[in-house]
């Protein structure tokens, strides 16, 4: 799939958007409901975005590089109105985040106002506060990775 590539799945639309910084590939899907409205509903964002923090940066690329693209992702993400519900791919208890909320759900109003990862604006202050404080990765993180991507390790 292509950022800005439309799913047609009935009266649903998904717009791809291509947010890297978790992983280089990673991307969310941007839900419009036609039977409701023409606006999007929902923006499912894996790890890019997740109530109450952002995704790690280092388990597919460096954590620099990652943080850099995650930077990019977030701009983009901040460009959605405020009442777009967000859909991460985990919460609290994943090792995918490190201030990750119990609450499966959020918006981008609500993660605008409240998430400090989220909040942050410069991209210096950004790419410092994501590769601090790394906690280790999950034991089969590597072994994971190849199998998505099809290689054997």
């Amino acid at each position: 799939m292509k950022d800005g590539e439309v799913l047609e799945l009935g009266n649903v639309t998904a717009t791809v958007m291509h947010t890297p910084g978790h992983t280089p590939e990673h991307l969310s899907l941007l839900v419009t409901d036609r039977t409701r409205s023409t606006e999007p509903w929902f923006v499912l964002t894996g790890h890019t975005l997740m109530v109450g923090d952002l995704g790690r940066t280092e388990l597919a690329s460096s954590a620099e590089d990652g943080a850099r693209a995650l930077y990019a992702s977030v701009r983009r993400l901040k460009e959605l109105p405020d009442h777009i519900e967000v859909l991460p791919g985990a919460y609290s208890g994943s090792v995918c985040g490190r201030s990750l909320s119990g609450k499966p759900t959020s918006t981008i109003g609500f993660e605008r106002r409240f998430n400090k990862a989220f909040r942050i604006e410069d991209e210096g202050q950004f790419i410092a506060a994501m590769t601090a404080d790394i906690p280790p990765p999950p034991p089969d993180a590597a072994r994971t990775r190849a199998a998505n991507a099809g290689s054997r390790s």
